[in-house]
């Protein structure tokens, strides 16, 4: 067997030639892949490794790098780079061409932050759209069954309607599935009489029946507020799709309030009113759902009217359940 030794000479020719294809191929990679520099990176930092094996020069962030191993000597600018294999034996250097995607070696911790960064936007709540459901109120925050001394106050549960629009959402996201939202909505509240009658303010401030001395064909209370969540959701991934579920506390702000009365002879009679309602009330709200659409429900813990105020001076507290139809944003 011949051992082949190379001559001083030799290695110096070769350790030239390896430096000056370096020195040509850097030049090239830095003419053909230019790319944009931030203002963090325009005074980049110099690091070199160096072990008994290896060699590495890094600038700036991985912007620029030198990397020498005993099998092949690594260039790399920005995300190109070329990789050059040689032997001692008077063969042509082997050069390759590499790209480094975004799950190679070189990411740093920048590119992990903004990676995250990408997923919580990518979050998307659901808030806008409209909302169709049904109202009540509970007495005493206990139950739906109301006493006997104000059983005029007593609902067309199933003619009871509320309709919400929802709009002006901002979605917060902690991760891709999870997040804050919020936005605004307006919401109407119609609440149907069961009984002949509606309600009118008392000559003592308390609502009280309004009796009309004729038959009623429909008889309504309606009050308008705009209110603004704040829901904590959770979306779990279906194949394609997903389920959401979110939750948290909602304010409102009232803008409007009246009561309505059709005889049976069609003549209509409306009166404006403040009805002794809070003028601010606060809640919680929930819903889960597929996709778009969800059922939700809303709870006020403020009461409907005035402290003392009310029906008989009780408290009534408003409820709402129904389905939501939401629009991705």
């Amino acid at each position: 067997m011949c051992l082949f030794v190379p001559s001083s000479e030799t290695v110096k020719v070769y350790i030239m030639k390896r430096i000056i294809t370096i020195v040509m191929l850097t030049a090239g990679l830095i003419q053909g892949f230019s790319q944009e520099v931030s203002a963090e990176n325009k005074s980049p930092q110099k690091q070199v490794a160096d072990t008994n094996d290896n060699v590495r020069v890094a600038i700036g962030k991985d912007l620029f790098v030198i990397e020498d191993t005993q099998e092949a000597t690594n260039l790399r600018v920005g995300d190109r780079g070329v990789k050059i294999l040689e032997s001692l034996e008077g063969e042509r250097p082997k050069v390759e061409f590499e790209y480094y995607g975004k799950n190679e070696s070189y990411r740093d911790e920048e590119d992990d932050e903004k990676s995250a960064e990408r997923r919580r936007r990518q979050f998307r709540g659901h808030w806008s759209g409209i909302e169709l459901g049904f109202n009540n109120y509970t007495f005493d925050n206990k139950t739906l069954t109301l006493p006997s001394e104000i059983n005029y106050m007593t609902l067309h549960s199933g003619k009871s309607r509320n309709l919400n629009l929802n709009f002006g959402q901002l979605s917060i996201g902690l991760a891709r599935h999870v997040g804050f939202v919020t936005g605004m909505g307006v919401t109407w509240n119609n609440y149907r009489f069961d009984g002949n009658n509606n309600i009118q303010k008392g000559t003592d401030g308390r609502i009280e029946i309004l009796d009309p001395g004729e038959n009623l064909k429909k008889s309504k209370f309606s009050t308008f507020y705009l209110r603004v969540p704040l829901l904590l959701e959770f979306q779990i991934p279906t194949d394609h799709s997903r389920l959401n579920l979110s939750a948290g506390p909602v304010g409102a702000l009232k803008i409007g309030s009246y009561s309505s009365m059709v005889f049976e002879n069609d003549d209509k009679v409306k009166s404006d009113d403040d009805f002794n309602l809070n003028m601010l009330r606060y809640g919680v709200t929930a819903r889960i759902g597929y996709e778009n659409l969800n059922v939700y429900g809303t709870y006020y813990f403020t009461p409907m009217f005035k402290t003392g105020m009310g029906p008989g001076g009780n408290d009534l507290f408003p409820i709402e359940i129904g389905f939501a139809f939401t629009i991705d944003d």
